[in-house]
């Protein structure tokens, strides 16, 4: 009887790791003929684990998705992500999520190996996260929109401007992106006929889907990278564009997606897009670089580099 249990378990956790699997592999993984596959399968069902058959001359078996979330079965190290992910999102930037992170810790938990738990243990004890910065989002919000995504419909939602004046919006989601401190969406405003990044903190109300569509390319092949042009410079009052005299890769280490888009020029030099609500602002970002740059534009930035050299000329020059 034990042997058996055992080797259901084993046949479960297989299940749960790949998504088809024919009989005679899972016949092959567990040392056991094709009729005792049948048997356990059979028990696992007796169960509650919905285990559907496939068709073929050598048969299959999948684990669907049953009315109710059964006994999951993780090893070590999937264990000890689980955990360390649910402490994460306890202090992250989904409201109301944090209770039902611990909650779910807490169970997780008590079921982990005394080894595991020691890891788990370590990790939380030796780090000290930091609030979120960022705004936080309704998960039902951020359901709908990924559904959206998924599914090719249009949105409609409300959506608040810097200012908190609100307008109506309909677009084709593309995807979310997640910086860390905040949500965006990338979609086509169907009004505006181009591609826009939407802070989700600030759709107002609940989003609701309308017609499907055809999806149309991406505006980058990365939207990670779309968004962080987007918030590297479009938001702000001032735009620049400049060529930074140093290697791409050692610009990045001194930048963050956020604050910098960076293209590659050559080996040596790359172009930067960034921007700010003051001038000052850039030329201090510039300056904490290290590097020799020419300001391609605004021309406000590159009046207002030519007043600040002036000045520092005349604080290091020798008066009479």
């Amino acid at each position: 009887m034990l042997e058996t249990s055992a080797r259901l378990l084993k046949l479960l956790s297989l299940l749960q790791v790949r998504r088809d699997w024919t009989g005679p592999e899972l016949a092959g993984r567990l040392s056991v003929d094709v009729r005792t596959i049948r048997r356990d399968v059979d028990k696992l069902r007796s169960l509650g684990y919905p285990v559907t058959s496939l068709p073929g001359a050598a048969g299959g078996y999948q684990l669907g998705a049953g009315a109710e979330l059964p006994p999951l079965l993780l090893d070590d190290d999937e264990a000890v992500a689980v955990a360390v992910g649910l402490r994460t999102a306890a202090n992250g930037s989904i409201a109301g999520i944090e209770e039902t992170s611990i909650r779910a810790l807490t169970k997780l938990e008590q079921v982990l190996p005394t080894r595991l738990r020691r890891r788990v243990q370590a990790l939380q004890m030796h780090t000290t996260p930091l609030p979120a910065a960022g705004p936080t989002v309704d998960p039902e919000t951020l359901t709908i929109i990924a559904a959206a995504c998924r599914d090719h419909q249009q949105l409609r939602f409300t959506y608040a401007s810097t200012r908190g004046e609100p307008s109506k919006r309909l677009a084709e989601p593309q995807g979310l992106v997640h910086t860390g401190r905040r949500w965006y969406l990338v979609a086509w405003d169907v009004s505006k006929e181009d591609w826009r990044t939407f802070r989700v903190d600030r759709v107002t109300g609940e989003p609701t889907p309308a017609a499907r569509f055809t999806p149309r390319p991406p505006p980058a092949e990365s939207l990670g990278e779309f968004v962080s042009r987007q918030i590297a410079s479009n938001v702000y009052t001032y735009q620049a564009v400049l060529t930074i005299h140093a290697p791409m890769q050692a610009v990045a280490e001194r930048t963050t997606p956020m604050s910098a888009a960076l293209e590659p020029i050559d080996d040596n030099s790359c172009l930067m897009r960034t921007g700010a609500d003051a001038l000052e602002r850039i030329v201090w970002h510039l300056l904490f670089l290290g590097f020799e740059f020419d300001v391609h534009e605004p021309e406000e930035l590159r009046d207002y580099v030519e007043v600040l050299v002036g000045r520092l000329h005349n604080a290091i020059r020798v008066r009479e």
